[in-house]
């Protein structure tokens, strides 16, 4: 008789899990201090992060104040229909993917290559300097920013049309209502206010790579761009490729603040993106189940794009996000 065809044993299961149980129990009493600090984390996240998540019934519904989530009619996919008929809907989808694909493709590398050039700044004095000024525009609002933003591109009072003008000899640029500069406006504003942080996330990595591999690069005769492309880069190479997943997981989303602060009724047609078309049609005209189905789309493509990128970074061979 076959021995490997044996059915398996019941009681040996129980006793397995049985056993993993009680590991586990004594794992938690064992360290019950640490699950304490954990415990408030747990409850922001079941409270405000998940239990949201019943909302999403909406987008299946014909919602109505009055009804409530759970009194009001089924609809079905009805909203999901109309959304897919709309037209302005893939107005809004294309200049969704359109700005994030351009802020991915020039600002990602920007905090990288600020990180290698500060990483290489020996002048502690002059490293801090350059690291405050920035950081800083990380911490300040949108609102704020926006307003530094058109002070700087103002076609009157603006350095930069000052600039162009007394060095080149070309004439004002509306920048904030061309539809071609504006995107272009709106990638860079947004580089200048998040590289920063992009930065200090790159600066500890690189903190962590030996300095023995430096050392014998230089005694190879390896110059400072061959110990940048050798070295440097391979070290930081697995938190490159988990910010690359985050940011594919938001690619449906440009974002709030920045984009309705810069934006204006001259460049709607290239401005108007998913978070401020939801706003719009969500909280001004109150169409809130066809709002939470384009919120639902939005979080669907999301979770794809982050798990194929996922999966393809792990075909790569490095680690991933799971």
């Amino acid at each position: 008789m076959n021995r490997s065809a044996a059915p398996p044993n019941p009681d040996r299961r129980y006793r397995t899990w049985a056993s993993g149980r009680s590991l586990l129990w004594k794992q938690m009493k064992r360290d019950r201090y640490l699950y304490l600090f954990l415990l408030p984390v747990i409850v922001y996240y079941l409270l405000f992060r998940y239990a949201p998540m019943i909302g999403q019934i909406i987008a299946f519904k014909n919602f109505t104040i009055s009804g409530g989530i759970f009194g009001s009619e089924w609809a079905g996919l009805a909203h999901f229909r109309e959304l897919f008929d709309k037209e302005t809907f893939w107005q809004v989808l294309r200049n969704t993917l359109f700005l994030n694909v351009f802020s991915l493709a020039v600002g990602f590398p920007v905090p990288i290559i600020l990180a290698i050039m500060l990483n290489e700044v020996r002048l502690s004095f002059y490293r801090r300097v350059i690291q405050s000024i920035v950081y800083i525009p990380h911490f300040i609002s949108w609102v704020i920013l926006s307003g530094m933003v058109a002070a700087v591109l103002s076609p009157s009072t603006g350095i930069v049309n000052f600039l162009l003008h007394r060095v080149f000899g070309i004439e004002p640029i509306y920048f904030l209502i061309s539809t071609f500069w504006w995107p272009i406006a709106f990638v860079l504003s947004g580089i200048w206010q998040g590289a920063g942080w992009g930065t200090i996330l790159y600066l500890a990595a690189m903190a962590n790579i030996d300095p023995q591999l430096y050392e014998a690069a230089r005694m190879d005769g390896a110059g400072k761009l061959r110990q940048i492309w050798h070295i440097t880069l391979p070290g930081i190479r697995s938190i490159i490729a988990i910010i690359l997943i985050l940011s594919m997981g938001s690619m449906m989303d440009v974002g709030f603040e920045h984009i309705y602060a810069l934006q204006n009724d001259m460049v709607v047609d290239v401005a108007e993106v998913i978070s401020t078309y939801v706003y719009k049609q969500g909280i001004r005209s109150m169409d809130y189940s066809f709002t939470t189905a384009l919120g639902l789309f939005q979080s669907a493509v999301g979770f794809v794009l982050i798990v194929s990128v996922n999966k393809i970074v792990k075909a790569m061979g490095e680690r991933g996000i799971w």
